[in-house]
Parts: structure tokens; C-alpha cells; sequence
């Protein structure tokens, strides 16, 4: 039989073939058959029990986290109309397999209802301190124990307050006094509440308590004509914080540790609107700034123009033209790595014109072009403030490692990350990258003794790690 149609159902029967393949992991299509096979194979049929489902068992501890490391959240379901955004997470959560057990306070439950919620976690639904069937072995403790993390959205004011104040008058409120692993909130309600004094003297309270939040965020409330802080995060953003929390502390290879880099094209300006600039989309260059961050590096990051948005954790200085971003650059300093990855104009125009230059019947006006300050050189042939690694970058057309290696000797940086940048492979503006590492050892080598290695095509994002690894590795190997 390739398919199952069944129709004409009560809705006691719908109700019990909906939660009874929530509870086993299965599609409704799915129990069916294990139903009639089942029975065919003399099981008795379930008739007894379509009215009021069974409860799913509860699993092992060690069988919910899946044995094979699978993390696993309580996840507590606050009363607010943000509630429905909780079915999106438990979804979120699922597809990045961590295990997910809810809980619903009973104004949870006016807005989304026990059996959804279990339908989208496989899980049973727990809304009821003195349930029998749970509390008999104190279900609470166990929901604020056998997990990695307790996750409370939407984390109502009234939620907060209890919290805050150590109540325990609920199922929700008992597990989070009772909970010895990590708490995040995701709060959510009217920008009034959330800017009273009481709700922030008990958000101060909850951060000196070490309780993880994200958000809320500004933006239209469900109630007509109001708007504010207080949206409860989206469910994507909340499932990134969960996976922060619940990842292994990360390496910090570059702590202590000041990163300089630059990033995108300059503009020079021809006009009040017009100008000169390149293709480059700063998009590498970011990449390499949240790298070095996550590798706890202090970073600042000079950038050109550019529509990126700025790395978490890195200090950015936006600038216009070549000059800029030198005069930034020698700000910035001192460093212990100097990154210069941004695409700088090589020439500018000698005079900048005050208006709008217009056609005349001689033709074109002339444009006289100026050679701008070449920033790697610059800073690369310090005496004083040199940093102890400086690395370039070679956009090239043609001959890529000959040009890269009389580039690195002519500008005098430590290493050189060459590209071909020739239109047809779209790396200017585009999310992948083929680049050569080329490194010396000294400053009195030859070309020939510069060090190439070639890496695979790889993600703007993998290329910039792979360069924060190699960084690290030779910033531990000097020290």
C-alpha cells in the first residue's frame, strides 16, 4: 500500500492519532500503520483510551540527550502574545538537534495550546506543578536538571518579577529557583512595562544573577498604535544565543592581542558627485574582523565604503578616501597585527572640483591624476610603530604569484594574500575566494625564497579562519 487516505473521524479519534504520533516521532500516517499492524498482529485495539491520550513516558535521561551528545532545553513558554513565536523556536531548536522539552504557564496556554507544542517538540507537554504523573518524583527538579539549558520565551515582566524576587508559586517559577544550569531569557511585553522602574530594577537584578538575555527588540506592538522596546527577539536570533551558550568555551589564540585592518574601496572624489573607486565589496575584510574577534583579539577595523553591517565586538571607523584611511590607520596604532585588505584607489584626482563639472563644447574636462599615499608600504617601513606582522592583500588580473611576490618585496609586509580577481571569476563582490598565502622569514630574502601556499576555494568566512589560524599559530610560535 503506497498511501493511507482516511476520512470521516471524530475528533476524538483525530485528537488521539495527532498526539499519539507527537509522542512517538512519527506522522499521523505513520501511527496508523503501526496501529493496524498492531492489531493484526493481535494487539487489542486502543478504543480505551481515544478520549484522554496517555501522557508520554518519560525517557531516560541519558536516552533524551540522545546518547551521542545531543544537547538538550527546557524550554518555559510565557503568557504573552508572543507565545506563538515559541512554536518557531522549538522548530529552530530542532533543526540544529538540540532536544527540547516545554513547559507552559498557564497563561501560556491561552495562546498556544499544550498538544502544538508538543507536536513540534515529539515531546510531552508539562503545564501543572501537581500533576501526578509527574510530581511524584518531583518533576520539577527533574525539568530544571536533566537539561543543558532552561530557556524562558516569552519571559514575561511577571515571569521576570518572580524570578527576580525568588518566588516559586508555579510549575515554570519552581523549575527556575530549582534550575542549577544556565538560564536565558527572551523577554517580550508592552514598552511601558518594560521601562518601568520595577521591571528594570528586576533586569539589573536577573544580570547580577548571571542570567543570560536577549532582547527585546524595538518595533510595532500587537496592541493598536503602540510601538517601543519590548518585542521578544525572532526565533532564529534566540536559537543562535542558545547555540552561543551551549558550544564549547571558545579558543582564545589572539587574546591580548591589538588587530588592525582595513577593509572595501576608498572613493575619491572628481566632484561634489562624482568620484573614483573600485568593485570591492569589503566583504573579505569584515569576514577577517569578526574571525580575529572571535579569536578574543582586540580589533579595530578601518573601512571604506560599504553596505555591510558591523562585526559584534569589533571597533569600526568608516572613512571616504585613501587619505582617511591612512590618517585613521596611523591612529589606530600601535598594533601587534596590521591586516590591510581593503582595495585602495591608486590615484585621485589633483583638484577636487568645488561644483559639479559640466560638459562643455571643448569636450571632457581634463583630469589631472595624483598617486595616493600607498598605506601597506607606509606603515610596513616604520621604524617606531611597525607592527610585528603585516600582512597585505594582491588583487590581480594576470601573472598573480609573480606580481604577488614583487609586491611583497617592494612594499616590504610580512606576508601577502594574493587573489585573482579577473571578472569572469566574480570574487569582487562575491561570498567566495581563491587565495595564495605567500610569506617570508626576514627582510633580506630574494623572491625566490618566498614561501607559496595555495588554498582551495573556500567561503570569504572560511578563508578569513584559515588566516586568524595561520595568524595565531606564528603569533604563539614568536612568543
Amino acid at each position: 500500500m503506497a498511501s493511507l487516505t482516511i476520512r470521516k473521524l471524530d475528533d476524538a479519534i483525530k485528537s488521539y492519532l495527532r498526539l499519539r504520533s507527537a509522542q512517538n516521532g512519527r506522522s499521523v500516517e505513520e501511527e496508523v500503520r503501526v496501529i493496524l499492524r498492531e492489531y493484526c498482529e493481535g494487539s487489542p485495539a486502543p478504543t480505551a483510551s481515544l478520549t484522554s491520550p496517555s501522557a508520554p513516558a518519560e525517557r531516560p535521561v541519558a536516552e533524551r540527550a540522545n546518547a551521542a551528545g545531543q544537547a538538550s532545553v527546557t524550554l518555559i513558554i510565557g503568557g504573552g502574545i508572543a507565545a506563538f513565536k515559541s512554536m518557531e523556536l522549538i522548530r529552530r531548536l530542532k533543526e540544529r538537534h538540540i532536544d527540547v522539552r516545554c513547559v507552559l504557564t498557564k497563561a501560556a496556554q491561552q495562546f498556544v495550546t499544550p498538544l502544538s507544542a508538543s507536536a513540534l517538540s515529539h515531546e510531552r507537554v508539562y503545564t501543572d506543578l501537581f500533576d501526578p504523573g509527574s510530581e511524584f518524583d518531583a518533576g520539577h527538579i527533574r525539568l530544571a536538571r536533566e537539561c543543558d539549558l532552561i530557556v524562558v520565551a516569552p519571559a514575561t515582566a511577571d515571569l521576570m518579577a518572580k524570578m527576580a524576587q525568588g518566588h516559586a508559586d508555579d510549575l515554570a517559577s519552581a523549575i527556575l529557583l530549582a534550575a542549577d544550569r544556565p538560564i536565558l531569557l527572551a523577554p517580550a511585553m508592552n514598552p511601558l512595562m518594560w521601562n518601568n522602574a520595577a521591571t528594570r530594577r528586576n533586569v539589573m537584578q536577573l544580570r547580577r544573577d548571571g542570567i543570560h538575555m536577549i532582547g527585546p527588540s524595538a518595533g510595532e506592538m500587537a496592541e493598536a498604535n503602540e510601538a517601543g522596546i519590548g518585542r521578544m527577539s525572532e526565533a532564529i536570533e534566540i536559537a543562535a544565543a542558545v547555540v552561543d551558550i551551549l558550544r564549547p568555551p571558545r579558543p582564545r589564540p589572539l587574546a591580548g592581542k591589538r588587530v588592525l585592518i582595513t577593509a572595501g574601496p576608498t572613493h575619491e572624489a572628481i566632484d561634489p558627485v562624482r568620484y573614483i573607486a573600485n568593485r570591492s565589496s569589503g566583504k573579505q575584510g569584515f569576514a577577517i574582523a569578526a574571525a580575529a574577534q572571535a579569536a578574543a583579539a582586540d580589533v579595530t577595523l578601518v573601512s571604506g565604503p560599504v553596505e555591510l553591517r558591523d562585526p559584534p565586538g569589533v571597533t569600526v571607523i568608516r572613512v571616504e578616501s585613501a587619505r582617511d584611511m591612512l590618517h585613521r590607520v596611523e591612529a589606530a596604532l600601535p598594533a601587534d597585527i596590521a591586516i590591510f585588505a581593503a582595495a585602495v584607489a591608486d590615484w585621485r584626482v589633483a583638484n577636487e572640483g568645488e561644483q559639479k563639472l559640466k560638459k562643455t563644447a571643448a569636450g571632457m574636462p581634463p583630469l589631472q591624476l595624483v598617486e595616493n599615499p600607498d598605506i601597506l608600504a607606509t606603515i610596513s617601513k616604520l621604524k617606531d610603530r611597525r607592527p610585528p606582522l603585516v600582512i597585505g592583500f594582491a588583487a590581480e588580473t594576470e601573472h598573480l604569484i609573480d606580481n604577488a611576490k614583487a609586491k611583497i618585496a617592494r612594499k616590504g609586509c610580512d606576508w601577502i594574500v594574493a587573489n585573482d580577481v579577473s571578472p569572469a571569476l566574480g570574487v569582487m563582490g562575491g561570498d567566495r575566494n581563491t587565495v595564495h598565502l605567500l610569506t617570508r622569514d626576514g627582510t633580506d630574502i630574494g623572491v625566490d625564497d618566498i614561501k607559496v601556499d595555495s588554498w582551495p576555494v573556500m567561503t570569504k568566512e572560511q578563508v578569513a579562519t584559515e588566516l586568524v589560524a595561520k595568524i595565531a599559530k606564528t603569533v604563539e610560535k614568536n612568543s
